[in-house]
């Protein structure tokens, strides 16, 4: 009877560690199927329509592609290896662009997922490390929506999943993992085939990149055994090989990123709000705590490091555009709260109990995801009010507009117009390697201000040879009545299309 007594209280106690799995892998079975229906509907927003027509670009000519917003002859750093792939497939394939961004999604989930299930693994063999982990990269963000690209929370990775930056943070964990398995002493080879995954992760995309190069630096200074002087002999191979790719890349300089400017505005954002963004994550800072009593050179605690000592150097310089390495410090940390659940004793119990709580918290948060894959009025009211509804395209353009026309536009119409195949005059987003930029900008301005002469206005049409103007009734420009214009059909939110004939 006590030893039947016995087993059965140890049966007892085993049974809630035993439940981790089930209870985390459900759950994330739910989010993937929910990833997957979002990869179907492809919501617009964001920076969808850069990567649109960058590959349109590419499919109308791979070799010399030009700018891909603008009718100039200039390099881009959207032209990475992933997008080329991309391009190339639309061309052979003859598969429509958002087709083709809907390949891209697939492929990019699919990488995230299983770099991240190998990467977890370098730490813990536990059957429901995996699926917790990517919970907590999904889910431990804050009580207030944030989304971004190369930031994995729901909402943000719903809407950037056919990103570069996807793909890039996909490709990240598998080089992490990869790097920590080679260290022990892995050959030569083993340490160039890093050396080019790190190149092709900068490439595709830079701020990940720098992520990227901060995981690998913590997995290197956090390894036991130190690295002896063989291994570092093969790691600056490795390093010099990827440093070989990246100033030979035929697309664009990226050397000649390092002096770009003007990304400030735009990333002062990422500072403000920081607790109702990024708030739940705290739990994996207490679990970094853990970790670093335990191994005061533990990877992951070297990983925040890294990411939060350059964050912050970013706020307090005015640098805002570092903040987008702050992935570097949420990455470790998410991980972390996940991997903590697994330690022994009472800590373990706790940190499960406020961990699930949290997720629970950051699920919430972001339920207003259901409203990419479900009408609006089918989702019960508090998560309807959740949802943000995507931009509206502009496949209504393509009766008139052909590939390669120029259109006038503000510069919210000029990030989507460019990916159905037309050119802007001048970019919807900043553009480093566009010496013309600022003439360009100001010609907008100039067509569109309310007290500009008509002469100035066709003067701007015909000098960028514009072809079409896309404006709201409140806009100003050349009346509808002009004699220059034609008008031809009407979009969404009652957008105009007008054809320039004179």
């Amino acid at each position: 009877m006590r030893a039947a007594s016995k087993g059965a209280a140890e049966g007892a106690i085993r049974a809630p560690r035993n439940l981790v799995p089930l209870a985390a892998a459900l759950p994330l079975l739910a989010l993937i199927v929910l990833l997957l229906l979002v990869i179907v509907r492809l919501p617009w927003a964001g920076d969808l329509g850069i990567h649109a027509a960058t590959i349109e670009r590419l499919r109308a000519d791979p070799l010399d592609p030009g700018n891909p917003l603008v009718d100039a002859d200039t390099p881009s750093p959207y032209y990475s290896p992933w997008t080329l792939l991309l391009g190339c497939l639309a061309r052979v394939t003859g598969l429509g662009t958002f087709v083709v961004l809907r390949v891209a999604a697939l492929v990019g989930l699919a990488l995230l997922v299983t770099g991240v299930r190998n990467f977890v693994r370098t730490f813990s063999t536990r059957p429901g490390a995996v699926p917790l982990a990517l919970l907590c990269l999904l889910l431990l963000w804050g009580p207030g929506l944030f989304s971004w690209s190369g930031f994995l929370g729901l909402n943000s990775l719903a809407l950037t999943v056919s990103y570069p930056s996807t793909f890039a943070l996909g490709l990240s964990f598998h080089f992490w993992a990869l790097l920590r398995k080679a260290l022990p002493g892995a050959g030569v080879r083993a340490f160039l085939g890093l050396g080019v995954l790190w190149a092709v992760i900068l490439l595709s995309h830079q701020f990940t990149g720098v992520v990227a190069s901060f995981g690998a630096s913590a997995m290197v200074l956090g390894a036991r055994p130190w690295p002896s002087r063989q291994v570092w002999g093969r790691l600056a191979c490795g390093a010099a090989l990827g440093i070989a790719v990246l100033a030979l890349w035929p697309y664009y300089s990226f050397f000649g990123l390092f002096g770009a400017g003007g990304l400030e505005d735009i990333h002062r954002s990422l500072y403000r709000g920081l607790l109702p963004h990024f708030g739940l994550a705290l739990l994996g800072v207490a679990a970094l705590v853990c970790r670093w009593r335990r191994d005061r050179r533990d990877p992951l605690v070297l990983f925040f490091a890294l990411g939060a000592v350059l964050f912050a150097a970013g706020g307090l310089s005015g640098h805002y555009s570092w903040g987008r390495v702050l992935p570097a410090a949420l990455i470790p940390a998410q991980v972390a709260a996940a991997l903590e659940v697994f330690e022994r004793g009472a800590v373990r119990r706790a940190a499960a109990a406020l961990l699930g709580a949290a997720l629970l918290l950051g699920a919430w948060t972001q339920a207003g995801t259901l409203g990419y894959v479900a009408p609006r009025g089918a989702l019960p009211g508090p998560v309807a009010a959740k949802y943000r509804a995507p931009w509206p395209g502009y496949d209504w353009l393509a009766p008139e507009v052909r590939h390669g026309d120029v259109v006038m536009a503000k510069t919210f119409p000029s990030r989507q117009i460019p990916a159905y195949g037309p050119y802007t005059v001048a970019p919807g987003y900043p553009d480093f390697f566009l010496p013309d930029q600022p003439e360009r900008l100001a010609a907008v301005r100039t067509y569109f201000a309310p007290d500009t002469r008509r002469e100035t206005r066709l003067a701007v049409l015909h000098r960028y040879g514009v072809r079409w103007i896309i404006a709201y009734p409140t806009d100003h420009g050349l009346p509808p009545d002009d004699p220059a214009l034609r008008k031809t059909s009407v979009g969404p939110r009652g957008q105009v299309l007008y054809e320039v004939v004179g």
